[in-house]
């Protein structure tokens, strides 16, 4: 997939030196490349039978849950006052 949109946008590239709207289009295909071609060749080599990178995405969820709680348990705990003013106003 990676090596038709670079193919693809080289041909676009030199068809732009007699219309310049070919250039926008091999601009439009290099973005699509940088923004998903790298990301679909690398999720896919994850292994095992759930979705492709399902493992790897759950593990990070729950390390940015875990951290988010560790913040707002340090966070009650420096400030008491303002943590129990939030918990009465969201009541």
């Amino acid at each position: 997939m990676g090596t038709f949109l670079i193919a693809g946008t080289v041909v676009l590239f030199l068809l732009g030196f007699n219309n310049h709207v070919w250039w926008l289009a091999a601009g439009f295909l290099l973005f699509v490349y940088v923004s998903h071609g790298r990301n679909s060749s690398s999720a896919s080599s994850t292994g095992s039978g759930g979705p492709p990178g399902a493992a790897g995405n759950y593990q990070q969820y729950r390390e940015r849950r875990d951290q988010q709680a560790k913040w707002e348990r340090r966070y009650r705990r420096e400030r008491p006052f303002e943590s129990r003013r939030q918990d009465r106003d969201k009541s």
